[in-house]
């Protein structure tokens, strides 16, 4: 499932898209509140995973200054988007660091598996952020190590103690 291609711009806060419901209605029909988008500006393009977020009566969806800043965008920017079923498994890209390291310590695995979906991403997208490909091995194996120990603060789950 995919949406057709539609201009947006960045509206109220500058991190915030105020989504059109004519676009967003067939996923919201199907209960699909997790997408994959494509962002386009002025030759470039961006992939990432968001979710549709209801406030009042209208549908917003998060889109970071770091995503700005990717394809040159200003508040008053008009771009390109279109969304795609995310049927990923966690609702997020994983490094392929943390899923060898995380398949491979099955007690881990399995605690890892009994947190919240929010919680998984989150984690997730804190092992992604780093650059070096030993560096994420690295958080990974401490996170699996935190994970057995019982440690269930977010802000704990990647400090060595």
């Amino acid at each position: 499932m995919k949406s057709p291609v539609f201009e947006i711009s960045i509206t109220g806060s500058f991190y915030t898209l105020l989504l059109p419901i004519a676009i967003i209605k067939p996923f919201l029909d199907k209960n699909i509140k997790r997408v994959k988008a494509k962002a386009s500006f002025q030759g470039k393009e961006l992939s990432f995973h968001g979710a549709f977020q209801k406030r009042n009566d209208n549908y917003y969806m998060m889109f970071g200054k770091r995503y700005q800043k990717e394809l040159g965008i200003f508040p008053n920017d008009y771009f390109q988007l279109q969304f795609f079923e995310d049927d990923s498994k966690y609702g997020v890209d994983v490094p392929e660091e943390f899923e060898a390291v995380m398949y491979s310590d099955y007690e881990a695995h399995q605690v890892f598996e009994t947190l919240t979906d929010g919680r998984k991403r989150g984690l997730i997208y804190a092992i992604a952020r780093y650059k070096n490909s030993q560096t994420r091995i690295d958080k990974t194996l401490l996170l699996c190590e935190n994970l057995k120990r019982g440690v269930r603060d977010p802000r704990e789950m990647l400090k060595s103690f």
